[in-house]
């Protein structure tokens, strides 16, 4: 069964948290979520809406429950699930499932690719989460790959780690 709205609608490190353990579900099958980063809004420097809404980044503002899905590198669709309300530009990475360790390697595994990008995840036939109830203790730490952030935002621990 599909997570409810309710479950997006909350801010980005907190859905992040609450992430681990839920089921990520596509036609290839369905992992365990094990790793996630919080992005949250224009004034988090690490985040893509930082610089406002763009052509990339609009599927951010709408209200959480979408995914945004974008290329990084030029090579690898990464999955972000997006969270809060409409209009608070926020959203969760996906950065690793059981077994399958990296974000690119997510995505490639579960089929994930550009054409997902702003699927409705509360009634998609492609791409969903389930949450069974399991829960994994976790490490929180700061986020990678944001050299480009400020001091503080690159120290924030918005990334989550689960202990399986």
């Amino acid at each position: 069964m599909h997570l409810p709205a309710a479950f997006y609608r909350r801010g980005a490190v907190t859905v992040a948290r609450d992430l681990l353990g839920v089921r990520l579900c596509t036609a290839a099958g369905s992992w365990r979520i094990t790793e996630t980063e919080a992005y949250v809004g224009e004034g988090d420097t690490a985040c893509h809406a930082r610089r406002g809404r763009t052509p990339r980044t609009a599927v951010m503002y709408l209200p959480g429950g979408a995914a945004y899905v974008y290329l990084c590198y030029g090579i690898h669709a990464l999955l972000n699930i997006v969270t809060g309300e409409k209009d608070e530009p926020e959203a969760v990475l996906v950065r690793g499932v059981q077994g399958i360790p990296g974000p690119g390697r997510v995505t490639r595994a579960a089929g994930i690719d550009l054409s997902f990008n702003e699927e409705n995840l509360l009634r998609s036939k492609r791409l969903w989460l389930e949450d069974d109830g399991t829960r994994f203790a976790y490490t929180a730490a700061p986020r990678v790959g944001i050299d480009y952030a400020s001091e503080r935002d690159r120290q924030r621990l918005w990334r989550f780690i689960a202990h399986e």
